[in-house]
């Protein structure tokens, strides 16, 4: 199926502005849209031929895609979001984010910050007084937000779930944990996904307000998401959503092809509220990857909350050929010798997701997949450096 490319939006105060452009201005014009045209189409087909060959017949499910540079949005749709009932995937489909979440949290942090309202340094204690154990009373929030917390826990790697913790459990799990030698808080870099529900558990006890709320009043209805939601898990572990809603939910599938769940299926090691995963759209986090590399219309204070999600606060020691690796507040940030990206992966055995930055160039993309281990390095090692390159010998 071939990309569906979406037009760059034009507002009534766009229109507006340029009926005052001088006429000179106003004849120049064409050459430069014609220019800007031109360079979209070149990013299009570089995207075009790197994802094509990933989302074929031959593999299952689908992609959707969606590009962002400079206030242009394109997205790409392959394949189908449910293969039984023959349903294509579209910008609108509303995909499982998996770990795609945690910016969405680490934004609530940073948020909580700029405002006074919660300190990085805070520790977690402050806020979950039941937390007692000898390791976890000197993690704090900021260790947590950046992943250097040093917890690994049987949570966070699969097996994929089969047993679930309480609350109850999750607390007595933080407080007998004992850590391997020479780990200790804010040393190492470890991805933790227990740790981002014990920040869950923080900015809820902070703000006494559900996750799910805190996200919507803070992060999506500022930046006008209206499709993505992180809803509760029903008895049947699937998303509890209107019929409408789910109508537009992927199928999930293995990287073999074989269903895996139900249509709108949560996956988790927890059953306390909260702790599923969000549902969302190419569409809709084009609006969020905007907000995050560009920013220039939004609240002045969301979009400094979302570059201060951005700073690497950690390097890791860690090398892939000329990469060189740091950690952020969820984001990692990827060195190459030519760009800098920060970016998002994602991913459950049924869903894989992808989020990556060139905030130096105001570019961003998303990538959505309803099947396991979708390649989205080639985001990160080939469509972005490329953009990236495109851009500044354009300069």
């Amino acid at each position: 199926m071939p990309p569906v490319a979406i037009s760059p939006y034009i507002t009534r105060r766009s229109l507006a502005r340029a009926a005052l452009v001088p006429l000179a201005v106003a004849l120049a014009r064409p050459r430069r849209a014609s220019a800007d045209s031109d360079m979209i189409a070149l990013m299009r087909d570089i995207v075009a031929a790197e994802l094509a060959p990933t989302a074929t017949p031959d593999h299952p499910g689908g992609l959707a895609a969606a590009l962002y540079a400079g206030r242009h949005v394109e997205f790409f749709s392959y394949g189908l979001a449910d293969e039984a009932a023959k349903r294509p995937v579209t910008p609108d489909t509303l995909f499982n984010l998996a770990s795609l979440r945690k910016p969405f949290e680490a934004t609530l942090t940073a948020s909580g910050t700029l405002r006074g309202e919660l300190k990085p340094d805070d520790p977690v204690p402050k806020y979950l007084p039941e937390l007692s154990g000898d390791y976890i009373r000197n993690v704090t929030v900021g260790e947590l937000a950046t992943h250097t917390s040093g917890l690994l826990l049987p949570t966070d790697h699969p097996p994929w779930p089969n047993d679930s913790y309480s609350q109850a459990q999750f607390i007595a799990m933080l407080n007998a944990f004992v850590p391997p030698a020479g780990v200790a808080p804010g040393k190492q870099r470890i991805y933790s996904h227990a740790g981002y529900v014990l920040l869950q558990l923080v900015l809820e006890r902070c703000y006494r307000t559900p996750i799910a709320r805190l996200i919507e009043s803070r992060v999506l209805k500022p930046l006008g998401m209206r499709a993505t939601s992180v809803p509760e898990r029903g008895p049947d572990n699937r998303a509890i959503m209107d019929e409408a809603t789910m109508r537009r939910v992927v199928q999930g599938y293995s990287d073999q092809g074989s269903a895996i769940g139900p249509i709108g299926g949560q996956q988790s090691y927890f059953d306390f509220p909260g702790t599923g995963q969000m549902f969302s759209s190419a569409r809709d986090l084009a609006t969020f990857v905007a907000a995050c590399v560009d920013g220039r219309t939004i609240d002045p204070r969301l979009r400094e909350t979302l570059r201060m999600t951005q700073r690497e606060s950690f390097h890791v020691d860690q090398r892939y050929e000329q990469a060189t690796f740091g950690q952020a507040m969820a984001w990692e940030t990827v060195h190459l010798p030519d760009v800098t990206i920060v970016d998002k992966p994602g991913g459950l055995n049924n869903a894989s997701g992808y989020v990556g930055l060139v905030p130096a160039h105001r570019i961003g993309i998303v990538l959505l997949a309803n099947r396991g281990d979708y390649p989205h390095e080639i985001a990160r090692y080939k469509i972005l450096p490329a953009l990236a390159r495109l851009v500044a010998h354009s300069g």
